[in-house]
């Protein structure tokens, strides 16, 4: 594998969503069998879904299996240490808006790489930086945090806005990669701690019925 910071980050989102993966198995009692597959999962569901779209196969876990490996070493380690990572839910927040936004960037650079539209690359980062979290929170029998009122597909959307703006402005690409990614995490991060959500809708038939 090339050694880029693009790489690296993709490295480093893969490490956080297999921890994230980990720690919301571990939350559900799961087996070593199921933690492993929740953490696999969730490290690669985003951008096997990335990959597929654009035609990019055999996707990227399987060509280079330094995915796999990270993602049982890392895996392990979470395991090992679980009773040193103090405030389990807090954790897994941490490591998921880790993922997110680093998910998102290499989702959008993708994008643009195959010459696809700004809307379209955007989507894509969207997708890759979500896809994984929807796919753990659906094997834990949760309903995915991205159809909550919690703002988190939103973060990833206005994260990869601003990656596109950034790009179309010439900005070195290292530094978009940075700012992107930071942009993501600040907005899960603010809107968690003041406790902002989008707004939710019910039929009027159901709330009679509660």
């Amino acid at each position: 594998m090339e050694i880029s910071l693009f790489n690296i980050l993709d490295l480093l989102g893969t490490m956080a969503f297999a921890i994230s993966g980990a720690l919301a198995a571990m939350h559900r009692k799961l087996d070593l069998f199921g933690i492993f597959i929740i953490a696999f999962v969730t490290s690669i569901g985003g951008g096997t879904l990335r990959d597929i779209l654009l035609g990019n196969t055999p996707v990227m876990w399987m060509e280079n299996t330094i995915y796999m490996y990270l993602i049982g070493l890392v895996t392990i380690l979470a395991i090992i240490f679980r009773n040193k990572i103090n405030y389990l839910k807090t954790s897994l927040f941490l490591f998921d808006t880790i993922g997110l936004g680093i998910f998102t960037i290499t989702g959008v650079e993708t994008g643009i790489q195959n010459g696809l539209s700004p809307i379209v690359s955007i989507a894509i980062g969207a997708m890759t930086g979500t896809f994984g979290g929807v796919i753990r929170d659906i094997l834990c029998n949760e309903i995915p945090v991205i159809f909550r009122k919690e703002i988190y597909a939103t973060a990833s959307i206005l994260g990869a806005l601003t990656f596109v703006i950034l790009y179309d402005l010439g900005v070195n690409t290292d530094v978009i990669y940075i700012v992107t990614s930071l942009i993501v995490i600040s907005i899960r991060l603010v809107v968690v701690k003041y406790k902002i959500s989008l707004p939710s809708f019910t039929l009027s038939s159901e709330n009679k019925q509660s």
